[in-house]
């Protein structure tokens, strides 16, 4: 009466799953940008992760996604910024609508 192990999983050392930056600042407000820019990534599906202080708002901060997915990251932060603050605003009346 023996356990058979699970089988392990390949590991995927690929680079596509390397990280790299897609944000980053260094202004006053960089905790609060980071934050922003992370959900609005991972609220598309993009992965990221935070580097910097965090705990210390005005040191730099950075988000880093997997470099499969960077062109889409910067798209979407391009987008987002093209959009401006009355896009957040419709979206969210939107969002209230729907509750």
């Amino acid at each position: 009466m023996g356990i058979e192990p699970e089988p392990h999983e390949e590991l995927d050392t690929s680079e596509e799953l390397d990280l790299v930056t897609a944000f980053f600042s260094e202004e006053h407000d960089a905790q609060s940008k980071v934050q922003v820019i992370r959900g609005l990534l991972e609220a598309s599906g993009v992965p990221t992760v935070v580097a910097g202080h965090t705990s210390l708002p005005n040191l730099p901060c950075e988000v880093r996604v997997p470099k499969a997915r960077l062109e889409e990251a910067l798209r979407l932060i391009a987008e987002s910024e093209a959009a401006g603050p009355r896009a957040a605003e419709e979206a969210e009346k939107l969002s209230e609508g729907s509750a």
